[in-house]
């Protein structure tokens, strides 16, 4: 049943406003219907307000100035018997009289004035009549205040403030839409009483609603005295009320009107105090009340009621009572529907943060039109000093008057507004244009982190708000709106959730305020009151190529005060500027994270290429080098810088790049060059290597050629181990067979050499078989020799070795030579170091050099040069014995160390020396190379050990 009884009341709430307001205006619309009626019929009068009271007597109660009566010369007080012959008994049949005329028309009045009766002809001209035009403006304002009125108790039918409202606006709308005509028929009169009732119940209803709306703590209407003492405020309405009904009944015809003439002014009185008093209490209400709201809306009221009613008073009711008249101050009364249009405004809380921006606009729109007018009169004034009958031409000047006023406007608009911006802003006027110059020079600075900490300062900055964020999110990764600056914040991780009612608005690109909790609640549910808890006023999507890229998130100003809508149009621009900014920073960032990860993988394969131990060169498809590797440098001796851009031609010699060549003709997949030639080192400094190179076609990402990666191993020092490790074994297997031949070899041969001597010492000299005798002791000699060198071949030296001085060895063996020497033309060229110190067996080493020296003077039968030098590097000693002979065959060379291998004519030599030298220098823990060019001569380089520190000493002592 309860149920039952609330859904009938809300019914009645709902139905009486829309039942009341369709009546009202149906019967608005009626009497406008009459008033144009009126209006056709009466176009036609006299000047003069005929009255009767009740008997045959029609006299001229007041007589308008310069009206046709006027000038005729009927006076107040005058008796009217007669128009036209036609007798008159009552002002309507004055108005019977004048209907049917047209203006211009003569008529003929029998008008008495005291005893003298005097007829008086009258020309009739249009009447002035009602100002019939400012009326239907007025209904239309008040039509319009009942349609607020209505809406907004529909809108909140549970709250009482909306009740009274709609009975205010329905005082409005009586005031402004009924009016009588002065016919005083059946229907006049409803229009009058309606219209009269409405007018003392205006000022009364306006007053209590200042008094009540909005709520204010601790009250006086709250009390108990108070609320006894409210109905008095409707006293003087009551009183006014019966006076108008006693005139109206009881009073005679001149009476009446003056008794009406009076109540109407009071009542024009009693509304002006009523306007102008709530409009005081709603100030004093302003500095009192401490809800932001509350505030708002009473910031709206005071404005509105300002605007309506201040005007109103001031330029029409004040001036009407001390009988002044303001040219169409009757006009200003139209600004009494700014009263209910705010009050609505601020019932609703609709943009209750924009008062000052909508009077502000207001505002400029008043001084530029106001401005503009001035300009466009000026003008055509000038127009007139300057052409003192312009009337063939008007049309031209107001037409070039229009143009002017046209040039002029935006101009006059933007100074007009930037005048009335600095002067409500002040201060901050210049924060907010150097906020926006600011939000245009954004994308100039691609950093986002200091783009974000920049943006949130000067948004904090500008509008003064006590707390500020930049949140954003990865369109392509989908994930949360992150803060990424913060401002007066207490950096507390702050986040919004893409799946979220307020992330799904974002995402939309709709900027969400938590003002209004209701149409919040509607929009985002709960979530929206989290926020608003919290702090947060308003969130603003930053939205670049339809997407959402970040969020500007907001708190309140001073005094915990919203926004306006300026302040969000303003903020709304910053995110428009901002959106590109950032997505500019992001993809900058990107490409900057993605230009180090590049450079990064960039000199991880320059660490690998570099880090190489093989020569690499990278050419392009005209062979100019790109990538020259510093292995390659350390290997040629020829700098990157150089030898980038240069052809290979010009770098490698003519024999290796015609291998290269060859090679990549014959295989474009890729080829392999085994122990290719190659000299390396610019020169005069060049020494031969043997390297093996490999060749790959060098592709870019779209497998297209673009050039050629050559990879170059140097082996010159492993080939040489494989050789001297080769030798050796062949010499240890050479050294087994030497020393099973020496012993075999020797038994038979000291036998042979023994008997041989056996014989010797008993034959005759003069015999001619002891010449053959001596001649088998010599071979057997040389056999012995033989044998003796194949077992040095063979078997380690015995005993221990001993320090010495290597350069005196070398001496002892050029001073037994040097016979030799000086008979085969050859001269010797010493280059000794100071000291040579090592630690060996000095007569193997006196063999060694014995060897080297003599196979150098059989290479060079015709003379030339022996070079021998010695140094100290290190740990090593190094020997080089260079000749001018005719040298040695390349295919020879691997093979010099072999016993027996000799490249001398049959019977010079064993073939042992070498094999047997290369045995001591290996026993002595030392190398042996030969580098020979044919025609040119052989250099052979021995290294051996330095001697210990003590081998030094006593090499020297």
């Amino acid at each position: 049943m309860s149920r039952l009884i609330t859904h009938v009341r809300l019914l009645l709430r709902i139905a009486v406003p829309v039942t009341v307001s369709t009546a009202l205006i149906a019967v608005a619309l009626v009497n406008m219907f009459v008033v144009r009626d009126h209006q056709e019929k009466a176009a036609i009068d006299d000047g003069v307000f005929w009255t009767s009271d009740g008997g045959s007597a029609v006299q001229a109660f007041e007589v308008s100035q310069g009206s046709p009566a006027d000038l005729a010369g009927v006076r107040k007080g005058d008796t009217l018997w007669a128009i036209d012959n036609i007798p008159v008994e009552s002002a309507a049949d004055v108005a019977r009289a004048l209907e049917g005329l047209r203006a211009g028309g003569a008529v003929t009045y029998a008008v008495s004035r005291g005893a003298v009766e005097d007829l008086i002809s009258v020309r009739l001209a249009l009447a002035p009549g009602p100002p019939y035009g400012l009326y239907y403006s007025l209904a239309v304002v008040g039509i319009f205040a009942l349609l607020v009125g209505a809406s907004v108790r529909l809108r909140r039918p549970n709250d009482a403030a909306t009740l009274h409202f709609f009975w205010l606006t329905v005082a409005f709308f009586g005031v402004f839409a009924f009016t009588h005509t002065g016919e005083y028929t059946g229907t006049d009169w409803f229009f009058y009483w309606s219209n009269a009732v409405a007018m003392v119940l205006l000022p009364p209803l306006f007053l209590h609603f200042a008094l009540v709306f909005p709520e204010r703590p601790q009250a006086w209407m709250r009390s108990d005295l108070g609320r006894r003492t409210v109905p008095l405020l409707y006293l003087p309405a009551l009183l006014l009320a019966a006076g108008r009904i006693t005139a109206v009944r009881w009073l005679p015809g001149d009476e009446m009107v003056r008794r009406l003439a009076q109540i109407e002014n009071i009542e024009l009185a009693y509304l002006s105090a009523c306007l102008l008093g709530g409009l005081t209490l709603m100030i004093q209400a302003l500095g009192r009340l401490r809800s932001i709201t509350a505030r708002r809306q009473m910031r709206w009221i005071v404005w509105g009621s300002g605007i309506g009613a201040v005007p109103f008073v001031t330029t029409y009711a004040i001036p009407f009572l001390l009988g002044w008249k303001v040219p169409y101050g009757e006009y200003s009364s139209l600004l009494l529907g700014c009263i209910p249009l705010a009050f609505a405004s601020a019932i609703v809380r609709y943009r209750l943060m924009d008062v000052e921006v909508i009077i502000k606009r207001a505002l400029v729109v008043s001084f530029v039109g106001l401005v503009l007018v001035a300009i466009y009169q000026g003008t055509l004034a000038m127009v007139g000093l300057l052409r003192p009958h312009p009337q063939n031409d008007n049309n031209f000047w107001a037409l070039f008057a229009t143009l002017v006023v046209m040039l002029v406007a935006p101009r006059l608009w933007n100074v007009i507004q930037g005048g009335l911006d600095r002067l409500y802003y002040r201060d901050r006027y210049d924060y907010r244009r150097a906020l926006v110059t600011f939000a245009r020079e954004l994308n100039s600075d691609l950093d986002l982190e200091r783009l974000s900490t920049r943006l949130v300062e000067r948004v904090r900055e500008t509008l003064v708000v006590d707390r500020m964020a930049l949140l954003l999110t990865d369109p392509e990764t989908g994930g949360a709106f992150v803060a990424v600056a913060t401002g007066g914040t207490d950096n507390k991780p702050m986040e919004i959730s893409r799946d979220s009612a307020l992330g799904q608005r974002l995402l939309a690109g709709q900027t969400v305020s938590m003002d209004d909790p209701q149409p919040l609640r509607r929009l985002i549910g709960d979530e929206g009151e989290e926020w608003r808890l919290a702090g947060w006023h308003a969130f603003v999507p930053c939205v670049t190529k339809q997407a959402t890229i970040g969020v500007l998130a907001v708190g309140r100003r001073a005094r915990f005060e919203p926004l306006s809508s300026e302040d969000m149009a303003l903020l709304g621009a910053v995110a428009s500027q901002a959106a590109t900014a950032l997505e500019n920073a992001r993809l900058y960032r990107q490409l900057s994270l993605k230009a180090d990860e590049i450079e990064r993988l960039r000199q991880f394969g320059d660490s690998v290429v570099e880090s190489l131990s093989d020569g690499l060169f990278v050419i392009d498809l005209d062979d100019r080098v790109l990538r020259w590797n510093r292995r390659l440098e350390q290997m040629f001796q020829f700098d990157r810088t150089r030898a980038i851009g240069r052809r290979i031609s010009a770098l490698f010699p003519a024999s290796f790049v015609e291998l290269l060549m060859t090679a990549r003709r014959e295989t474009p997949e890729g080829a392999t060059l085994q122990r290719a030639p190659l000299t390396s080192g610019p020169a005069g400094l060049a020494r031969p290597l043997l390297v093996n190179a490999g060749i790959a076609p060098f592709q870019t990402t779209d497998g297209s050629k673009a050039g050629w990666i050559i990879v170059i191993e140097d082996i010159t020092d492993r080939a040489s181990l494989e050789e001297q490790l080769r030798v050796s074994e062949k010499m240890a297997a050479i050294g087994l067979l030497a020393a099973g031949v020496a012993h075999e070899v020797n038994t038979p041969l000291t036998g042979i050499s023994s008997f041989t001597q056996m014989l010797l010492d008993k034959a005759d000299p003069a015999d001619p078989k002891t010449q053959l005798l001596e001649k088998i002791e010599q071979q057997t000699f040389r056999a012995a020799k033989i044998v003796n060198s194949l077992l040095n071949l063979a078997r380690p030296s015995e005993g221990e070795a001993a320090p010495l001085d290597l350069n005196a060895v070398i001496s002892d063996v050029l001073s037994l030579l040097e016979h030799q020497f000086r008979g085969s033309r050859i001269q010797v060229r010493r280059d000794l170091a100071l000291s040579a110190p090592i630690r060996g067996f000095e007569y193997q080493l006196q063999q060694v050099f014995l060897n080297l020296f003599l196979n150098a003077r059989d290479a060079m039968p015709k003379g030339g040069w022996l070079s021998v030098s010695t140094s100290t590097s290190g740990h090593t000693v190094t020997v080089e014995v260079a000749d001018t002979g005719s040298g040695i065959p390349s295919e020879h060379i691997s093979r010099i160390y072999d016993p027996f291998f000799t490249t001398k004519p049959d019977g010079r030599g064993t073939g042992l020396g070498l094999s047997v030298t290369y045995g001591i220098v290996q026993e002595h823990a030392g190398t042996l190379t030969c580098e020979s060019v044919v025609g040119q001569g052989t250099r052979f380089v021995l290294t051996l050990p330095v001697a210990p520190a003590g081998a030094k000493e006593a090499v020297a002592h």
